[in-house]
């Protein structure tokens, strides 16, 4: 790390500590450093460059925007690029899925959305307790860290984090979908549980940073079902394993339920520029005007790529190579946990993980991916697991051979150990 960082830059970096370069350039699926070197990237942003770095179609559309002076910053004025996004969003994303949400524009990152959407839930019912769930991610602003589950982030905050109750997620130590639905069945119907009427009931259907943990069907079906019976508000919490992450467009239409409110980021924008939503069903939107606002709601850039991002999602070409992509990751993170004495290998779509009983191990084997020319991020509580979430239209050549580079450093690692617990 140039002196610079180390002199002015906050302690409270982090991930530079992981991937130890000065980064200058980008496409695709390659990122390079200003002394030339080249990374394969299965890291994508955190999942904020769904479509790669730079990809010429949503480039082309921001050049030609900023090229003809559009307007950049406008709170939340009426703006061309606004406009195209809205009918854009409707006519590839809300009209086939028959959704009649509301769009909500908040502030431009992932937390603002999730803030958003608790003011929203706890405005329209008049009550204030949130049922959030065990290894749950949301945020680092003080309302979205009270529904996080991590304590190491929680333990940051400095006051005390209220009005949320907590329930085990579906496989939560151990726990089946079936025992984790009666249980937030009784406390929601027994008086004497302790646990006051939510507002709204918040959600990943992948716990990403939690540590990668998919819910099942039945379990996501269950709670949605739930909600429905004590008329609670769902909110499904779709920022890092939305717009196509797990293959659809939303992570949850494979479920066939429609929540009250989602939250979007991360990669709306298609291009890394900061850009979030909440969808809002119309009965719920109950704001005056200005009653929840912020400077950089109205982001124009951020509109135009998204804009053309959502061209992709007018075929089903798209979602066909997000499938194919998918199995390749899938069989081989198989083998790769197989042969390395994982305990554990799970996701959905282009979001997987592998999870070793050691919690050192992850950081180690991504350790040695970066010396060999791979960014590849840890999750989970402990760091105990590794996680891949590159591009979803990362070329064929770069997934093999970052999968290749991943093999051999999971190998490196862990087959010492192997052989000493066989020893």
């Amino acid at each position: 790390m140039t002196p610079i960082f180390r002199r002015l830059e906050s302690e409270v970096r982090s991930y530079c500590r992981s991937f130890p370069a000065v980064f200058d350039s980008a496409h695709g699926s390659r990122i390079r450093t200003r002394d030339g070197k080249e990374y394969i990237d299965f890291f994508a942003g955190a999942g904020a460059l769904n479509y790669g770095h730079n990809h010429p179609h949503l480039k082309s559309a921001l050049l030609e925007w900023i090229e003809r002076d559009g307007i950049t910053h406008s709170l939340d004025l009426m703006t061309v690029a606004k406009e195209k996004f809205l009918q854009a969003f409707q006519e590839a994303v809300l009209f086939p899925r028959t959704l009649d949400h509301r769009v909500m524009f908040t502030g431009p990152t992932g937390t603002n959305a999730v803030e958003a959407a608790l003011k929203t839930a706890r405005k329209a019912t008049g009550r204030s307790s949130i049922v959030a769930f065990t290894n749950g991610f949301h945020g680092m602003t003080l309302g979205a860290l009270a529904v996080t589950g991590n304590r190491y982030n929680r333990n940051a905050a400095g006051v005390p984090l209220t009005n949320v109750s907590r329930v085990p997620y579906d496989g939560y130590n151990g726990a089946g979908p079936r025992q984790s639905l009666e249980l937030l069945e009784v406390l929601l119907e027994d008086n004497s549980s302790g646990m006051p009427r939510p507002a709204g009931i918040l959600l990943e259907t992948v716990q990403a940073e939690g540590g990668v943990n998919p819910c099942s069907i039945e379990w996501l079906q269950g709670v949605a079902a739930l909600a429905e019976h004590h008329s609670i508000p769902l909110i499904v919490d779709d920022i890092q394993v939305g717009c196509g992450r797990t293959g659809p467009f939303f992570s949850f239409e494979e479920a066939g339920i429609v929540p009250d409110i989602v939250c979007l980021s991360k990669s709306l924008s298609g291009y890394g520029l900061p850009f979030a939503v909440v969808l809002i069903r119309p009965e719920l939107d109950q704001w005056q005007p200005g009653e929840h606002n912020g400077t950089f709601r109205g982001h124009n850039p951020a509109f135009v790529t998204a804009t053309a991002a959502l061209d992709f999602w007018r075929t089903n070409e798209f979602r066909g190579g997000i499938d194919e992509r998918s199995q390749i990751v899938t069989e081989r993170f198989d083998r790769i946990a197989d042969a390395s004495g994982a305990v554990d290998r799970r996701g959905r779509g282009m979001i997987q993980a592998i999870e070793w009983a050691d919690p050192e191990t992850a950081g180690r084997v991504s350790e040695a991916a970066f010396e060999r020319g791979l960014i590849v991020e840890t999750a989970g509580a402990k760091g105990q697991v590794i996680k891949f979430l590159g591009a979803l239209n990362i070329p064929l050549d770069d997934l093999n051979g970052g999968l290749d580079i991943l093999e051999e450093s999971v190998e490196m690692v862990t087959t010492p150990r192997l052989r000493t617990a066989s020893a």
